[in-house]
Formats: C-alpha cells, sequence, structure tokens
C-alpha cells in the first residue's frame, strides 16, 4: 500500500465519509481568515485597571465543507485519516459550530479523540485515538517531540535559499487574536526547516501566474500557526494564509484555500511498538 510503509495488522480499511453534517457554523481558533481577525480587533476586549476583559465575540461564519474525511488506516487503538482543507478539527464551544473532523468521526467511532489538530485551512494527515488510554500514550510521544511531521507548502515567491531553519519565538496577543505574534521576550521557542521542492509560477482562476515556491516544512516543535507565521516571518507567506499575508500579492488575491498539506507523519503504535511512517499526497 504507499501509505503505510510500517504496517499495522490487518490491511487498511478505506472508507468515505460523505459530507453530511456540513452546516454554516462558526469558526474555532483553527478556522480564522483576515476579515476575521478584523472582526476580532473591532470587538477587541479593552484594558481596565490592567486586566484583560474574558468575553469575545466571535462572528465569523466558515461556509460549509462537504468535502470528505478518507479513512486511510484503522484499528482497535486508531485512525488515521486524510483531513479536507475548509473543515474544523473539533467542534468550537458555540453550540452552532457543530461540524469537525471530530463530530463526523465520533458517530462512526464512538469515544474517539483527537490526538493533534490541524488548522481550518490545513489538508492531510491526522491521527485519532479511539480509547482514552491510547490517546494519552500518543500525547505523550507529540508531547516529547518523538512524533515527526512533514508538510508540503506553496510559498509566495522564489526563495533565495534551497534549506534553512527558522528559529523565532511565538507569542499570544489577546488584544490580536486570532493572530499569533514573533516575540523572543514573551514567546514560546519555536523552530521549523524548509526544503525548496521546486520553483515555479502559479495561476488562481484568469488571474497572471504569480511565482511561487514548493516547499518541505518541517516544526521541531508545535505552536499555534507555526508554519504560517515562520514563512511569514521568511518574507515568503504560504500562499492562501488570509492571517498572514499570503493572499497580498497581485494574483493572490482569489487563491481558493491555504495551501499547507501535512504530507508525512511518524509515530509508535502504542499497542505493537512498531515504528509508523504515513504519507499522503498533496492535492497541490
Amino acid at each position: 500500500m504507499g501509505l503505510l510503509d510500517s504496517f499495522i495488522g490487518n490491511p487498511a480499511q478505506r472508507l468515505n465519509l460523505s459530507g453530511l453534517f456540513a452546516y454554516r457554523v462558526l469558526a474555532d481558533d483553527d478556522a480564522r481568515d483576515r476579515q476575521t481577525a478584523e472582526n476580532w480587533l473591532s470587538s477587541a476586549p479593552t484594558l481596565r485597571s490592567g486586566k484583560l476583559m474574558s468575553t469575545i465575540v466571535d462572528s465569523f461564519i466558515a461556509p460549509p465543507c462537504l468535502d470528505r474525511i478518507e479513512i486511510l488506516y484503522q484499528d482497535e487503538q486508531l485512525v488515521l485519516i486524510d483531513k479536507p482543507a475548509g473543515l474544523l478539527s473539533l467542534s468550537g464551544k458555540n453550540a452552532q459550530n457543530i461540524d469537525s473532523v471530530h463530530h463526523r468521526l465520533v458517530q462512526i467511532f464512538p469515544g474517539c479523540t483527537l490526538v493533534h489538530r490541524l488548522d481550518f485551512g490545513t489538508s492531510g494527515l491526522m491521527l485519532i485515538a479511539r480509547n482514552k488510554a491510547i490517546n494519552a500514550a500518543l500525547c505523550q510521544q507529540f508531547s516529547q517531540r518523538t512524533v515527526s511531521k512533514e508538510y508540503h507548502a506553496l510559498l509566495c515567491g522564489h526563495l533565495e535559499h534551497n534549506e534553512g531553519v527558522i528559529d523565532a519565538a511565538i507569542a499570544k496577543d489577546p488584544a490580536l487574536f486570532p493572530l499569533m505574534s514573533i516575540c523572543s521576550i514573551h514567546g514560546k521557542p519555536a523552530r521549523s526547516r524548509y526544503q525548496v521542492v521546486e520553483r515555479g509560477y502559479h495561476a488562481v482562476a484568469e488571474q497572471r501566474p504569480v511565482p511561487v515556491t514548493r516547499v518541505r516544512l518541517t516544526p521541531e516543535t508545535g505552536r499555534t500557526h507555526q508554519l504560517r507565521i515562520h514563512c511569514q516571518q521568511l518574507g515568503h507567506p504560504i500562499l492562501g494564509c488570509d492571517l498572514y499575508g499570503g493572499r497580498l500579492l497581485p494574483g493572490t488575491e482569489q487563491t481558493p484555500r491555504l495551501m499547507l498539506h501535512a504530507s508525512e507523519l511518524q509515530f509508535v503504535h502504542p499497542v505493537s511498538q512498531r515504528r509508523i511512517t504515513a504519507r499522503q499526497a498533496s492535492p497541490f
């Protein structure tokens, strides 16, 4: 099978989950675009006596996701999926924010829980635990950074160097939520590696082609929006990224999605103790 280099148990049973339960939903932290950020800024909490007001109202409505989740592998302990772009990983706190990876899968695998998340606009490999014990074991691997992740992305412009490291601490800023910021003083350490695959041009609809660079991205840490803000810091934002400059250049405004895909995931199966390497080709 090309997906799993190390195979677990019986051959994977492939299922297609339709886009049922796709509603107009309120987006959660991983589902903001530029307009959303502006909405947040316009309704940002005010400072009173040095304290931040806790109530923030999010009015952003995400479009329905009619794309399917593809189940690439399943056994009694875990499920490996290909998440479509434009789908929340986890339903939001607002009751209207229903449709998500978890919402769809829990109806097929009762009791399943997310081990990690992908941003709303990111597609690709996600690992789902089928019980609490497996979730704890897999989460420990993520926290100990023994899980290896690789992404493919299209960056705006042509990178000068063929490879490099972005080492820039990332901080949360409540006044700018959901935007993250680069801050060496208050930020948490964050490190990403990039490697150029090819340089070329990309056209959207009838827009003029824009220069892009296809890269492999390897995050060594797992901060919120890490790859997106690190690519912006590099001077080459991810094409289609509303939050961090990926739709600012002429010809990029109508890019239909965030051009970021989780293409490889390596972890140790909690039961068999075999090292698993999963790969899923980028759709762009």
